[in-house]
């Protein structure tokens, strides 16, 4: 089948749903599928040095953030034009696949509404708490978005905030996927559904191939304190500065790597100059993705610190694809992982001292938790493929 994925930003731009898209366009691509991804063009350097690639239709464009890493384009009837004549150079499409949140999802759902094509809408992001965590006056924000959605999608004009954005975006498909079982339950919950009423939960996955890579370099742990690892973007939502604070009052000795930039990198090193923890703490930066995986398999644990943002969190399940466990602080996840992990009881920084505590307590006693074997092959990029495909097969089919 030929399946035309449309995107916010192009895929060969920084995001964590970007990197998703480009994994499940190349094992659609090995189980013998035809995949198109539109998506606004990229500019600046990282533009510049994109290879052509067949697979990828690149809209007009406009830069919207001082890096020119990201961009937009407006939809429209300029935008559906463009959008019709380079698909008809391709395949006749069977599926339209959403994997967007604003412009690309408006421009995905109106060629597919022209076309009469069905549509399966992967919902990445909580849009509510995502805009709090980001934008100033958020309300404001969700009141733009609600109304824009409206005027591009021609969709009622009922509520303004996070959950009808998203509803919207919901009824207008024959089936929603979610990343994880909690945001599929809170999707139902708003009544963010397709006509049929329920959200499918597949996971973002890990490549296989990588995977493999991995495991196979992983060596026998060498001796010293307990090992943890903190990685991620630097900013307020994920709660790396009351984590770090958490390192501190903990007084656990342990080894602590930070993996990640952003910009509270500063801050993150004077907490650590300030307050001069038992642990020794120390900055990586950013990391290639398959020395990411490298650390983690070699950490004693992995530490998760954000609460009530993350739609899947992929770090804790990367880390139990390599037999790490880790410390969650947000519940829901926890819930999703399942074992191999210390909760955390509540969001205070005294919680997550105890919980780090206890890990390492129980690290250096050989008696960590162990995450759940079927995990690892569960979030293979290969199954969740699979798992995606007897989706747009359903949809067909009805």
């Amino acid at each position: 089948m030929h399946v035309v994925m449309f995107g916010d930003q192009h895929v060969e731009s920084l995001g964590g749903a970007q990197v998703s898209m480009r994994l499940q366009r190349r094992f659609l691509e090995r189980a013998g599928h035809t995949v198109t991804i539109v998506a606004p063009a990229l500019h600046g350097p990282r533009g510049r040095a994109v290879a052509p690639d067949a697979a990828y239709l690149d809209m007009p464009s406009i830069p919207i953030t001082a890096d020119r890493e990201y961009s937009l384009t407006w939809p429209g009837a300029r935008t559906d034009r463009w959008v019709d004549a380079a698909l008809r150079r391709r395949p006749p499409v069977d599926v339209v696949h959403v994997q967007a949140d604003f412009w690309g999802a408006y421009i995905g759902h109106r060629f597919a509404a022209r076309h009469g094509i069905p549509v399966v809408h992967t919902m990445h992001n909580r849009v509510d708490v995502g805009i709090e965590a980001t934008a100033p006056f958020p309300a404001t924000v969700l009141r733009v978005l609600n109304a824009w959605e409206r005027r591009a999608l021609g969709s009622p004009a009922a509520g303004g905030d996070g959950w009808s954005y998203l509803r919207r975006l919901a009824v207008q498909s024959a089936a929603v996927t979610a990343p994880s079982a909690h945001f599929a339950r809170r999707l139902e919950a708003h009544g963010a559904v397709p006509l049929s009423g329920s959200v499918d939960v597949i996971w973002n996955g890990i490549d296989d191939d990588v995977l493999d890579a991995a495991l196979a370099s992983e060596s026998p742990r060498a001796p010293g304190p307990p090992r943890f690892v903190w990685l991620g973007r630097m900013s307020p939502e994920k709660r790396l500065l009351p984590f770090l604070e958490a390192v501190a009052e903990s007084g656990v000795g342990a080894e602590v790597e930070v993996i990640g930039g952003g910009g509270e990198l500063r801050a993150a090193r004077r907490i650590v100059e300030k307050r001069r923890p038992a642990a020794s703490v120390r900055f990586a930066g950013r990391l290639p993705y398959a020395e990411t995986l490298r650390r983690i398999g070699a950490a004693d644990a992995v530490v998760q610190t954000s609460i009530g943002f993350e739609t899947q969190g992929m770090t804790v399940f990367e880390a139990a694809s390599l037999g790490t466990p880790s410390v969650v602080s947000d519940p829901d996840i926890a819930a999703e992982l399942g074992s191999g992990l210390w909760p955390v009881q509540d969001a205070s920084t005294a919680a997550l001292a105890a919980a780090l505590r206890q890990a390492a307590a129980d690290i250096e006693a050989g008696t960590a938790p162990v995450p759940d074997a079927s995990i690892r092959e569960r979030f293979r990029q290969s199954s969740r493929t699979a798992a995606m495909v007897g989706v747009y097969e359903r949809v067909l089919a009805g």
